[in-house]
């Protein structure tokens, strides 16, 4: 039958085309064992400082699940300014107050929910309590928490497609070929394909940061420049990344293909996840990962309101990412002709 001659010819396609075999069967599971162990995680232990509290107060929160310290004021402070604590509790003119790191409204939460706790069934659970923020406010929303991260997974993702995909057409419709064909160095050609894309991947970043904070109103408490830089260094870490796996998909498919292994992954090390409930070996492997210092650089800024100095190594990473990846295209390039 006809019919059994369409099925034959698919099968053997599929069996000719290994990536699309290992895509099909193995990235489904890669994609759930990863799901598994971040979601398998203990529940995060909020770490709190206390300052000169009652003594049963202290007793019952080490009673908790949170870590408990008892230090000084300047030291407790200068811990959670470093991002070491979560909270500092300190009883002042018989007043309880408390200082909330509040970059993470889940783990804000977590540090309430845990002095609720151990304050009911004590005297002092009648006292006046006053909460303030280090960062952010009691309005701080989870959007506000995980807009910045989102804002740098969906510019990766977008200028990682466009810029591979695009790479992939220029050499299928023979303008790749054409171009080897010339006086000109691969260097050259990798250079030129990066500024020509990196201009419309600048006015993108530009328009998803404005969108993010001028329509969506997204709470942002540095710099928007040092906001749009980090914005553009994840777009040029995207854009080479894009281009340099591009030399090895030969169609449009495949390169798709490269989304479950390079893209989803990072997902889980960008911060929408809490890493330190980690295990350590996973917090590692997020080290690996381009996103993650842009996702770190974008709280740091956005939400910790910090300068340059502060995110200086992060982005020196992804400058680092993306000459790697540019050198990579160079060589990768080898493969279609020697110049």
């Amino acid at each position: 039958m006809r019919v059994t001659g369409v099925i034959i010819r698919i099968i053997r396609q599929f069996f000719r085309d290994k990536r699309s075999l290992a895509m099909m069967f193995g990235a489904p599971m890669l994609l759930l064992w990863l799901l598994s162990l971040v979601f398998t995680q203990k529940d995060y232990v909020p770490h709190i400082a206390v300052v000169d509290m009652p003594a049963q107060v202290v007793k019952m929160m080490k009673n908790q699940e949170a870590s408990i310290y008892e230090y000084s004021k300047e030291k407790a402070m200068y811990e959670l300014e470093n991002q070491k604590l979560d909270a500092v509790i300190r009883l002042e003119n018989g007043k309880m107050n408390i200082v909330l790191e509040g970059s993470d409204s889940s783990k804000n939460h977590a540090v309430l929910q845990i002095l609720q706790k151990s304050t009911e069934k004590n005297d002092v659970s009648i006292m006046k309590t006053e909460v303030n923020y280090l960062h952010g406010s009691k309005d701080f929303t989870m959007f506000d928490g995980l807009g910045p991260v989102l804002i740098g997974f969906f510019t990766f993702f977008f200028v990682f497609i466009l810029s591979g995909v695009s790479f992939v057409r220029e050499r299928l419709s023979g303008t790749l070929e054409r171009l080897l064909s010339t006086p000109i160095k691969r260097w050259e050609i990798v250079v030129g394909y990066i500024i020509g894309f990196g201009i419309f991947a600048f006015i993108q970043s530009i328009l998803i940061v404005s969108f993010s904070v001028y329509i969506l109103d997204l709470y942002v408490a540095g710099s928007i420049w040092l906001t749009l830089l980090i914005t553009c260094m994840l777009s040029l870490t995207a854009l080479t990344l894009g281009t340099f796996l591009s030399a090895y998909a030969n169609n449009e498919f495949q390169m798709i293909q490269f989304i479950p292994l390079v893209i989803v992954p990072q997902i889980f090390f960008s911060g929408l996840f809490p890493l330190e409930s980690m295990n350590k070996w996973l917090q590692m492997l997020g080290k690996l990962f381009p996103l993650t210092y842009g996702a770190d650089a974008m709280r740091q800024v956005m939400i910790r309101n910090q300068g340059f100095i502060e995110i200086a190594l992060d982005l020196t990473v992804l400058l680092f990412f993306s000459v790697l990846f540019a050198i990579g295209n160079v060589f990768a390039l080898k493969k279609h002709r020697k110049i």
